[in-house]
């Protein structure tokens, strides 16, 4: 309790997975004096859990346009230091007449918002990329501005870029935050080793510190817990599958969509109905190494009972996922080299959850899977307001 109070900020971020870096990123661009506080040595959870697909075409509202701010930013940035942004663009696979007429609707859309949207024959699909099954193909909607990233690589470059680049924002990593309370001229914290320091506001973008320091708000706060299956291949450098890859189930999934008028009019066909139940639906995005990642699946649980979702691999699951991807591509989906789970949290109702404690702490967090999307223009906006820039 006598520790000296030191390293006064304006701003202290707890949790430098994606979300938390770009409000650190943000607030250090605007000027203030910013520290970055991860309780492991790099983020370790949904932020580089996750495909790396880049794709503002699948938002809808405002995460639409964080969406296509969080693109600009990332190929701002590609332009300065590498940060792994491959510009391949993302593409919608239609595989019956049903979501023919939905990427057709969602093209309308977008064309009203001047985003850029390409409808490509079944033969244009098979030339760009001839990996895909011409049984399964029948139409593809393609955003060529659109990217992916490898997110364990682009979030530790991130970190770096950021540290170089100003010198008012401090990283500290192996750091964890036991304890944060409001005093008369700001916010002090504690960590696990008997740090203090103090800031005019603490944003905190971490769940699990989130639940370590207000476990009642935690508890209560309607925050489920989405627990994703992944695999990876071994590297295929010759496969012609290059961009974010995105089939029949993710346009009968996808936010964007259900904008279209026909969505909720879609009949489920009989072969999808068992693979719709674990909220699965089919992605590939070849990374960097030539490897193919294929997914993904969603099962659910709240945060008060969350551990029962456990940390194997359902392997029913990955057999579904692939049974299915095998009828989307030609190549042998079964040359799996790793397989791993990701764990989203969300609210089952809010887009993010918003909680202000005395205008000085501010808890940001359960984005759910727009993080990598949509995480760096929201924070940008989150910034201005909670700044008042």
């Amino acid at each position: 309790m006598n520790a000296p109070i030191n390293n006064n900020v304006e701003l202290i971020v707890i949790g430098s997975g994606v979300l938390g870096f770009f409000h650190a990123f943000h607030a250090a661009k605007s000027g203030l004096r910013v520290l970055l506080i991860e309780k492991d040595k790099y983020p370790v959870q949904a932020s580089v859990r996750n495909f790396g697909q880049v794709v503002p075409s699948g938002m809808s509202g405002r995460w639409f346009d964080y969406g296509k701010k969080s693109t600009e930013l990332y190929k701002k940035i590609q332009n300065e230091v590498d940060i792994s942004v491959r510009a391949n663009g993302s593409v919608y696979i239609a595989s019956d007449t049903e979501e023919q007429q939905l990427i057709h609707e969602l093209k309308q859309i977008m064309d009203e918002k001047g985003y850029e949207a390409q409808l490509l024959s079944a033969d244009a699909c098979l030339q760009k990329w001839p990996a895909l099954n011409k049984n399964y193909c029948k139409e593809g909607l393609f955003f060529p501005q659109e990217i992916s990233v490898e997110p364990e690589r682009m979030l530790y470059n991130l970190l770096t870029y950021a540290q170089n680049k100003f010198s008012n924002l401090t990283h500290r990593s192996n750091c964890t935050v036991v304890d944060v309370e409001t005093y008369a001229a700001g916010v002090k914290i504690s960590t696990s080793a008997g740090e203090r320091f103090t800031a005019d506001k603490v944003i905190l973008c971490n769940g699990g510190e989130f639940k370590l320091l207000y476990p009642e708000l935690f508890s209560k706060s309607e925050i489920i817990v989405s627990k994703l299956q992944m695999m990876r291949t071994v590297p295929i450098p010759e496969l012609k599958l290059e961009g974010n890859i995105l089939t029949g189930l993710t346009i009968r999934r996808y936010e964007s969509f259900e904008e279209c008028p026909s969505f909720n009019t879609a009949p489920t066909p009989e072969h999808l109905i068992e693979l719709k139940k674990w909220g699965i639906h089919i992605l590939f995005k070849k990374a960097s190494d030539g490897s193919v990642i294929i997914g993904d699946s969603h099962e659910y649980a709240d945060v008060n009972n969350m551990d029962d979702l456990g940390f194997s691999t359902n392997h029913k699951i990955n057999r579904l996922i692939l049974n299915e991807a095998q009828r989307i591509v030609t190549f042998g989906v079964s040359q799996i080299a790793t397989s791993w789970s990701g764990f989203y949290p969300q609210h089952k109702t809010k887009d993010i959850v918003e909680i202000d404690i005395e205008d000085r702490i501010h808890i940001r967090t359960a984005i759910g899977g727009k993080g990598m999307t949509s995480a760096a223009g929201y924070a940008e906006a989150s910034i201005q307001l909670l700044f008042n820039l």
